[in-house]
């Protein structure tokens, strides 16, 4: 591996961390046009800017080469940079010697310079087991925005990770708009572009490194991109295969999409095993779950994977879910109840199963966990 710097005491101290394995140069040039991978190239906070970065590019996108940039003042304008330059991981200074050797071996091994018994894993996370015992896949589905999906697919999550022995993922795929990390008060340094990014040559530990751990629950999320553009860039046949290779060593995926059809949507809901259709108790959702339902008849979706979730069942708003239930032709399998506790969770970033664990809401998302608690051990062909 080789340390660049342009300041010769800040590309030395990083060195001296690495140990006898890196070397240190002054420029990115000095690699010259032969450099080859498998290498790791640790770029220091002199590259950490638009020029610097601009200088690095060639260097960067180089096959086998995996970079890391050290940044004194981490941005979020500086890690998307970074990132649609092709740098791996960005660490902010100062970093300690664990942090920087753990960030060096992750690059590392998606190089394929490590041998598969030493491949490291998340934080958390453990081995990587795969097998035929997949996980199950439960994507949560509104056909109007404001319903509360992102709430419930957060913490039906949160209750599902502190009870499973092995991994469970959430997953961001509003790809315009997706907020989970926010309401979760995670800063993600990777999303799903970058999982799409290396979506040639990933397998199971390479995309360990793009999930965002939260530590009150153990779950693990994969984030939504940081810009609306880069929705565009995502086709269904990549989240789908994303989703696919999550399912090798999670328990539970759980996905959180959008408002709205679209071919991701639709590529997601038919790989998934089963999904929560959730409606608020107002006419406007429940006429747009309507119409929801019958698209997903016309295309054949099966009936027994479809679960309706009222949110706010207990509003008082002249609806009740016996109606709703006549109006949809499907029974509610669950009632979530509105209570205030849910929009202070969120301001909180805190999720409501955690924040407020006796309330009737909690109780009413445990309850929802249960439908999953010992589903069947899905195995796809």
């Amino acid at each position: 591996m080789v340390v660049i710097d342009a300041d010769p005491a800040v590309r030395g101290a990083f060195a001296s961390q690495l140990g006898d394995r890196a070397s240190a140069l002054g420029s990115i040039l000095e690699l010259g046009e032969g450099a080859s991978g498998p290498l790791v190239v640790v770029l220091g906070p002199s590259y950490a800017n638009p020029a610097g970065l601009a200088e690095a590019a060639t260097a960067i996108q180089t096959p086998g080469l995996g970079t890391i940039l050290i940044t004194e003042a981490l941005s979020t304008d500086l890690l998307q940079s970074a990132l649609r330059a092709g740098v791996k991981d960005v660490l902010a200074a100062p970093v300690d010697t664990d942090q920087l050797v753990s960030a060096v071996d992750r690059v590392a091994e998606g190089l394929g310079e490590f041998r598969p018994e030493h491949r490291p894993s998340v934080p958390g996370l453990g081995g990587i087991s795969e097998g035929p015992d997949i996980g199950q896949v439960i994507t949560v589905f509104s056909t109007k925005g404001g319903a509360g999906k992102s709430v419930i697919a957060a913490n039906l999550a949160v209750v599902l990770a502190r009870r499973s022995s092995r991994p469970v993922v959430l997953v961001d795929a509003d790809l315009q708009f997706g907020d989970v990390a926010v309401m979760l008060k995670l800063a993600p340094h990777h999303t799903i572009v970058d999982a799409v990014g290396s979506i040639d040559r990933i397998d199971a530990t390479l995309l360990q490194q793009f999930l965002m751990r939260h530590e009150p629950s153990g779950l693990l999320i994969l984030p939504a991109p940081l810009e609306p553009s880069f929705a565009d860039q995502i086709s269904a046949g990549e989240m789908v295969k994303i989703i696919e290779l999550l399912r090798t060593f999670c328990e539970y995926v759980v996905i959180d999409t959008p408002a709205y059809f679209n071919e991701v949507v639709l590529g997601l809901i038919e790989e998934s095993d089963e999904v929560l259709l959730i409606a608020g108790m107002d006419i406007p959702n429940i006429k747009n779950v309507k119409i929801g339902l019958q698209t997903l008849r016309l295309l054949n979706v099966p009936m027994s994977k479809l679960h309706l979730v009222l949110n706010r069942a207990n509003s008082k708003v002249k609806l009740d879910v016996s109606e709703v239930e006549r109006t949809l032709q499907i029974k509610a399998e669950s009632l979530i109840p509105s209570d205030v506790v849910v929009p202070q969770s969120v301001n909180k970033g805190t999720p409501v199963v955690i924040d407020a664990p006796k309330s009737g809401v909690a109780k009413a998302i445990e309850q929802l966990a249960d439908m999953f608690a010992h589903h069947d051990g899905r195995r796809r062909h």
